[in-house]
């Protein structure tokens, strides 16, 4: 089975394939398939988000695709960045900008429990949507570590294993992440899914 990633970005493909291969899926870039879709993420929330994208996508390709929305969800800024993660700041700035924005804003706050969110929805060609979650509990580093991952990566830090998502290997990520966690969940979903076809 193949689905088209409603995604342009090389590092969600990358997670999506290692994870989702086990169940015989091929996810590949809309670049694959001569597609180059922008969809605008009007949704107020990350499945609104999700959604937008992999309807549009699957609607302009006619095969099944596939959407992740996530972001940072910081406690002491009321659950911000959130939905707004990839445009936080405005328009232009870099991860590592982005990251030292979120920096400042939290310097001087005892209180920085965090978590990374993932929602993953399925559009397929039939009208069907299969959708599912996951999320990854942590705290905002005092400051970057760690030269792997990419966006928040760097400040976000997970007390269980002693580093931030930058330090980890791709085999460490993939165990914990809020993207794997929500790929491993939409494998059940699919499993499901395709029993009752």
């Amino acid at each position: 089975m193949k689905f088209v990633l409603a995604s342009r970005n090389a590092h969600k493909l990358e997670e999506m394939q290692q994870i989702l291969s086990a169940q015989g899926i091929e996810v590949m870039l809309q670049s694959d398939i001569g597609l180059d879709l922008e969809v605008e993420e009007i949704g107020e929330t990350f499945l609104e988000n999700a959604r937008l994208k992999a309807i549009a996508v699957m609607q302009a390709s006619g095969l099944p695709a596939i959407a992740d929305d996530s972001g940072l969800c910081v406690n002491c800024l009321n659950g911000g960045p959130g939905i707004y993660s990839a445009r936080y700041g405005g328009e232009g700035l870099t991860d590592k900008e982005r990251y030292e924005l979120l920096l400042e804003l939290t310097a001087g706050q005892a209180q920085r429990a965090a978590r990374f969110v993932s929602v993953i929805v399925c559009a397929l060609p039939n009208g069907d949507l299969l959708e599912a979650e996951g999320s990854c509990e942590g705290k905002l580093a005092y400051a970057p570590r760690g030269e792997g991952g990419f966006g928040y990566d760097p400040i976000f830090f997970l007390p269980t294993l002693k580093k931030t998502f930058a330090q980890l290997t791709e085999e460490e990520k993939n165990q914990v992440s809020h993207r794997a966690n929500a790929l491993r969940n939409f494998q059940q979903v699919w499993q499901n899914y395709q029993a009752k076809q």
